[in-house]
C-alpha cells in the first residue's frame, strides 16, 4: 500500500470535501501517575482523545508523481503542490496538534489531537508543580521543579523540601549533577563565620560555573543587600549577557538565568534559591541541595553515593578546593558541627511570630510556613543582635511570591527589617521581577510573579535595564545618568549635544569656545586659566597678580615711622612710603600718645598728640618734679647727689624738756633746764650724727647742820651745796652714782657704778667717759686708789664695742694743783678732740645721762 504525502491544504480541502465519511477514533489513554514523595516520580500526562478522517487523495498526472518512500520531488515550472509517497500504517504531524496517517492506497486520516487536563501531583517539597508542554508540542503534563534555598545563619531546604542548618566555615557543593550532561555546571557557596564566637555562619558568595564562565555573586558588606557580580573574576555591570548566561537584578535579588537549561539563581546577600526544571535535572544532582527526585530519603547522600544519618553530617563532606581558605580541604575528618539547639532556652523574637499570625496568612495554604518560623526562632536565641531573623521572613515571601502570593511584611516589623531604597526609588514588597523600562513598553509581559525591591515611583519608569535612572518621559540618557527629553539641547563631556528619538539616541559635537588670548604685561602678573562658572568647558585664560614675583623691597623706615604699601591702579607690585605711627620717640623707644615718657628722674614727661611739623613726631611735654620745700623744726633742706629735690636733714638736736615743750639746740650748745638747773640739755655732733643727752646732776647728801654757820654755798653747777662738816676728819670723800656711759656715740645698756671725790675741801673730781679720764676741779679733793673696770657699750649700727673706765676707790684731800693731763694711754688725739665740746659741759658737774 502507498499513501501520497500532498499540502495541507489540500487535505484540509479533503478533509471538508469527504466530511461525510469521518469515522471517530479513541486511542488508548497514556498515563503515568505523580506519586508519593515515598515513590519514584514520572510525569503525569493529559489523556489524548483523538479523532480521525477519512480521505480519499485524488491526484491529477499533471500534479501528482508517485514517489518511493521517502522521497519528493516537483513537476517542473507548472507544478502546484508538493507529494511525499509514503506507505500504509505510516503517520505525520501536521500544524494545530493535528496528525495524519497513511491508512491505505489514497486513503489518509488526520487526527485532531484533543488533550485533557492532567491530575495535579504533589510535590514533596510543597511547592505548586509546573506544567510542562509534552515533547510533541500539544499536550502538557505536570513536574515538580527542582527549588533549593538557603538562608540566615545559614538554614537549607533542600530540592525535595527537607529543611536543615549547617554552620560550616568552609566553601561547599550546592548543586552538581551526578552523571554530566552539561560542560562544568555546578552551584557552590561560600560561608562565613558571621559572629565572634564562630558559632554560626552566613553565606558570603555564591558561585555559578556553566561552561568557561565562573560568576561570582559576592555579599558586598556582611548582613547587607549589597551583592557585587564578577564574571571570571572581573568586576560586571547588570545586566550582563554572554555565551548563554544572562544575569540581571529583580527586586532586591540578583538572578542569574542559563536559559538554554532553564536554570534560575538569585541571590540577595542575605538568602538565595536555585531552581533547575526537573525534565533536565531529576534524579541528576547532588550536594548541599540534595537529590532532585521529589523524594527526601535521599537528600543526605554522601559524595560515595551513601546516605548519612543527618544532612547536617553531610554537608562537611561537600568540601571543595578554596584556596582562600587552607583550613578547608576535601577528605578532611570533617568537624562536628555546633548544636543548632540553643543551650539556654530563650523567648523568640516577636518578628517570628509574623510568619504563624495573620501577615502571612495568606501563603500558608501555599507554603508550609513552620520550617521557615523554626529557622526564625534559632537565629533570634543563637544571635539576637544580627536581626538575622529577618533573612527568614524574607525567604519566606519570596517563596510565596514565587507560588504567586505577595505579602507585605516589612512594616509590621517596628523598623526592625526596614529596606531602605536610594533616592529616587520607594519600595514595594510586590513587584513586578522585570521592571518596564522605556524600551520594553508596550510589550506583554505575561509573568504573573511578583518579587519585593526598589522600584520607580508611580507615574515615572526605568529608563533601561542598565541605566538605573527614573524618567517621566522616556528620552536620553548619557553617562551622566541625567534624563532628558527628545529635542533637547545640552553639553555634556565639553561636547554640545541633542537628545534625538531613534536609534542614535544622542548625538554630540566638539563645544566651541569664543574668547580672546590675554597678554599678561607688568611686574607681577602671570597668565592663568580658570573655570568659566558660565561654560565650564570653555576655560577663562586672565591675568593673575603673584606679589612674590615682585623685586621692588619694602624700604626701613626709621624709628617712629611704618612702611606704608599700596598697590597703583592697575599694577600688581605694591609701591612703598614711610609715613608716621603717631608716636613719640626718644632715646631709640617709641611711645603711643598718653603715655608716660621717662627723661630723667626730675620731669615727668608725657607723650602728646600734638605733632612736631618738621620730624612728623608726637610731641613729648615735660614739667619737673614738685618739691617739698617744709621741714620740721631743727630740720633744713639739704641737696642730695643724684636727687631732684633736697631732703629734710636734721641739723639740731631735738630734746623734750621735762615740761614736755621742746627745746632746740645747736651742735655744742648747753642750756640748763628753765624750771631746774640740775638738769643740763646738750647737743654735740659726732661723725655726722648728733646727739643729744639730757644731765641731771645728782647732790652729795648734805646736812646742813654739820655745816658752821655761814660756810654753807653752792657747788660751782650752781645746784648742790656744800659746806666743811663739822665732825669731819677728812672732808674729801668718795661719792657713788648710778648713769649711763656714752663714749663714742656709743652708750651702755644699764646704768653704771661711778664713782667721784668730792668733799668740803672744795674740790671735786669726776670720770668723763668722753675724754676716758678724771677731770678735777681745781680743788684738793683727789682720788688716791683707782681700778679699771670694763663695761658693755651699744653702738647706733647695733655693734658692741668693750670700753674701760677708772673707778675711784679712795678719795683724799691733797694739796697738789689741779690740771688736766696732758696725755694719756687710754686716749687718742681724735678722741680728744671729739672730746672737748663734752668736757666743757661735764667739768665741774655731776654727770647722768637718761
Amino acid at each position: 500500500n502507498q499513501c501520497i504525502l500532498i499540502p495541507l491544504a489540500s487535505l484540509l480541502l479533503s478533509y471538508y470535501v469527504h466530511s461525510a465519511s469521518v469515522s471517530t477514533y479513541v486511542p488508548v489513554s497514556t498515563t503515568t501517575s505523580g506519586t508519593t514523595p515515598t515513590e519514584s516520580f514520572t510525569t503525569t500526562s493529559g489523556t489524548t482523545t483523538s479523532s480521525f478522517i477519512t480521505i480519499n487523495a485524488t491526484t491529477t498526472p499533471t500534479t501528482i508523481k508517485t514517489l518511493p518512500p521517502g522521497s519528493t520531488t516537483t513537476s517542473g515550472p507548472t507544478a502546484t503542490s508538493t507529494a511525499v509517497t509514503t506507505t500504509g500504517s505510516e503517520s505525520w504531524w501536521l500544524c494545530n496538534c493535528t496528525k495524519a496517517v497513511c491508512i491505505e492506497d489514497d486513503i489518509v486520516q488526520v487526527i485532531p489531537i484533543i488533550c485533557n487536563p492532567p491530575p495535579k501531583p504533589t510535590c514533596a517539597n510543597g511547592l505548586s508543580p509546573v506544567p510542562v508542554i509534552d515533547k510533541d508540542g500539544c499536550c502538557w503534563h505536570w513536574e515538580c521543579d527542582c527549588y533549593c534555598t538557603g538562608w540566615g545563619d545559614p538554614h537549607y531546604m533542600t530540592f525535595d523540601g527537607l529543611y536543615y542548618s549547617y554552620q560550616g566555615n568552609c566553601t561547599y557543593v550546592l548543586v552538581e549533577e551526578i552523571n554530566k550532561t552539561v560542560d562544568n555546571f555546578g552551584v557552590y557557596i561560600d560561608n562565613y563565620h558571621c559572629d565572634t564566637r564562630d558559632v554560626v555562619s552566613c553565606p558570603r558568595t555564591l558561585i555559578l560555573r556553566h561552561e568557561t564562565q565562573e560568576v561570582r555573586l559576592r555579599t558586598a558588606q556582611p548582613n547587607t543587600l549589597q551583592v557585587e557580580v564578577t564574571v571570571n573574576n572581573q568586576l560586571v555591570a547588570l545586566p550582563y549577557k554572554k555565551f548563554g548566561v544572562s544575569i540581571y537584578k529583580s527586586g532586591i535579588n540578583c538572578v542569574v538565568e542559563i536559559p538554554e537549561l532553564k536554570m534560575n539563581m538569585t541571590y540577595n546577600g542575605l538568602s538565595f534559591s536555585i531552581r533547575l526544571p526537573h525534565s533536565l535535572f531529576g534524579n541528576n544532582t547532588q550536594g548541599q541541595c540534595g537529590t532532585c527526585n521529589n523524594n527526601t530519603a535521599d537528600d543526605c547522600m554522601l559524595p560515595n553515593g551513601n546516605i548519612a544519618v543527618n544532612c547536617e553530617t553531610m554537608a562537611d563532606h561537600w568540601q571543595v578546593v578554596d584556596p582562600s581558605k587552607p583550613q578547608c580541604s576535601p577528605g578532611l575528618v570533617p568537624t562536628r558541627p555546633p548544636s543548632t539547639t540553643p543551650t539556654q532556652p530563650c523567648k523568640e523574637s516577636s518578628i517570628c511570630q509574623l510568619l504563624l499570625g495573620s501577615v502571612f496568612k495568606p501563603c500558608h495554604a501555599f507554603v508550609q510556613p513552620e520550617k521557615y518560623y523554626a529557622a526564625c526562632v534559632f537565629d533570634s536565641c543563637v544571635l539576637p543582635n544580627l536581626d538575622l531573623e529577618c533573612s527568614s521572613l524574607q525567604i519566606y515571601a519570596a517563596t510565596c511570591a514565587d507560588q504567586g502570593v505577595c505579602i507585605d511584611w516589612r512594616k509590621h516589623t517596628n523598623g526592625v527589617c526596614n529596606h531602605e531604597c536610594p533616592s529616587g526609588k520607594e519600595y514595594r514588597a510586590c513587584g513586578p521581577i522585570k521592571e518596564m523600562t522605556c524600551k520594553t513598553r508596550g510589550q506583554n509581559d505575561t509573568s504573573t510573579k511578583q518579587v519585593e525591591g526598589c522600584f520607580c515611583p508611580n507615574g515615572t519608569m526605568l529608563y533601561d535595564s542598565g541605566v538605573d535612572v527614573c524618567v517621566k518621559t522616556c528620552g536620553c540618557v548619557g553617562v551622566d545618568m541625567i534624563p532628558r527629553e527628545f529635542g533637547e539641547n545640552f553639553t555634556m563631556n565639553c561636547q554640545d549635544c541633542i537628545c534625538l528619538e531613534g536609534e542614535h539616541g544622542i548625538v554630540c559635537e566638539p563645544h566651541v569656545c569664543e574668547q580672546k588670548k590675554v597678554t599678561c604685561d607688568g611686574e607681577g602678573f602671570y597668565e592663568v586659566t580658570e573655570v568659566n562658572p558660565e561654560d565650564s568647558c570653555c576655560p577663562l585664560f586672565t591675568c593673575k597678580c603673584n606679589t612674590s614675583f615682585c623685586t621692588t623691597k619694602a624700604p626701613k623706615c626709621s624709628l617712629g615711622f611704618e612702611v606704608h604699601s599700596y598697590i597703583p591702579s592697575g599694577q600688581c607690585c605694591p609701591a612703598y612710603q614711610c609715613v608716621p605711627k603717631g608716636v613719640c620717640v626718644h632715646e631709640n623707644a617709641e611711645f603711643l600718645p598718653n603715655s608716660s615718657v621717662f627723661v630723667d628722674k626730675c620731669q615727668n614727661c608725657i607723650c602728646t598728640n600734638d605733632v612736631n611739623v618738621s620730624t612728623q613726631l608726637n610731641i613729648i611735654s615735660c614739667e619737673h618734679v614738685p618739691c617739698n620745700t617744709y621741714c620740721q623744726p631743727g630740720y633744713e633742706i639739704k641737696p642730695v647727689k643724684g636727687e631732684c629735690c633736697g631732703k629734710c636733714v636734721q641739723t639740731k638736736c631735738i630734746i623734750h624738756t621735762t615740761d614736755n615743750s621742746e627745746l632746740i639746740l645747736s651742735p655744742g650748745d648747753i642750756k640748763n633746764d628753765p624750771q631746774n638747773n640740775c638738769t643740763i640739755y646738750s647737743c654735740i655732733e659726732v661723725h655726722n650724727q648728733l646727739i643729744a643727752s639730757t644731765s641731771e646732776i645728782t647732790c652729795p647728801a648734805f646736812n646742813e647742820d654739820s655745816c658752821k654757820p655761814g660756810t654753807i654755798s653752792f657747788l660751782p653747777n650752781g645746784c648742790c651745796k656744800t659746806c666743811a662738816p663739822l665732825d669731819s676728819q677728812t672732808p674729801c670723800a668718795v661719792r657713788h652714782r648710778q648713769d649711763f656711759i656714752v663714749y663714742n656715740g656709743c652708750r651702755s645698756v644699764d646704768r653704771v657704778d661711778l664713782t667721784e671725790c668730792e668733799g668740803t675741801c672744795g674740790t671735786f673730781s669726776m670720770y668723763s667717759a668722753e675724754a676716758n679720764s678724771m677731770d678735777h676741779s681745781c680743788s684738793c679733793c683727789r682720788e688716791t686708789e683707782t681700778t679699771e673696770k670694763y663695761v658693755v657699750l651699744k653702738c647706733p649700727g647695733g655693734q658692741s664695742l668693750s670700753h674701760k673706765y677708772i673707778y675711784v676707790e679712795s678719795c683724799s684731800c691733797q694739796d697738789t694743783a689741779c690740771s688736766r693731763p696732758e696725755t694719756s694711754e687710754l686716749q687718742s688725739n681724735e678722741e680728744n678732740d671729739e672730746a672737748s665740746t663734752l668736757n666743757q659741759t661735764t667739768r665741774a658737774i655731776s654727770l647722768t645721762s637718761k
